[in-house]
């Protein structure tokens, strides 16, 4: 079998994209700041399927501003001014809005963009009433691939919490790098 020289050259080109990708990824890695945050698992509607958990980031939102003033219910104290601990999401049903991600004080901070435009960053803040600031939920998911033999932390039981490290770039979704299980305060990071 005699090898020619484009399929050299388009080989080479190849293995450049996929290792230039891979670059800027570990380079992210290193000089991204990096957080573990609470994350909720789900099953996906996606066509492909395999060994993995699609999951939900919980981020802390209580230092942005929601769209309407009515959406948030700020809890008083007994002479009626406002506690300083944050508000809880109100309102007839969950809504979403455009935001920017940073780490503060080793919390995934969610802050709302007030007027979004194209060279706004699109990531997504889910809502829902009756939840705290604290616990809104990025709308995208963010994948996290595990070993076909490896044991599933999901379904969690009564006490469990799931959370995930994270890399926070500049632009684009957090990308994953490890998962940990919280059972009743104890704190045990998975290796798969």
């Amino acid at each position: 079998m005699k090898i020619s020289k484009t399929s050299l050259v388009l080989l080479v080109i190849q293995l450049a994209l996929v290792s230039a990708i891979g670059c800027k990824y570990l380079y992210q890695r290193w000089t991204c700041p990096k957080v573990w945050t609470r994350t909720v698992a789900y099953d996906p509607s996606l066509v492909m399927r395999g060994r993995y958990l699609s999951l939900q980031l919980m981020v802390d939102g209580c230092q942005s501003t929601l769209p309407s003033a009515k959406l948030a219910e700020f809890p008083r104290n007994f002479d009626g001014t406002t506690m300083p601990n944050g508000y809880a999401v109100r309102g007839p049903g969950s809504f979403q809005f455009q935001a920017s991600l940073k780490v503060e004080n080793n919390k995934l901070m969610a802050i709302r963009i007030q007027n979004p435009d194209s060279s706004s960053p699109e990531i997504w803040v889910a809502a829902q009433p009756g939840l705290p600031c604290d616990a809104l939920r990025l709308e995208e998911p963010v994948n996290f691939y595990i070993p076909e033999h490896a044991a599933s932390p999901t379904p969690l039981r009564p006490g469990q919490e799931l959370w995930i490290e994270v890399t926070v770039p500049p632009k684009g979704p957090p990308r994953p790098i490890q998962l940990a299980l919280k059972d009743n305060g104890a704190w045990k990071p998975l290796a798969f």
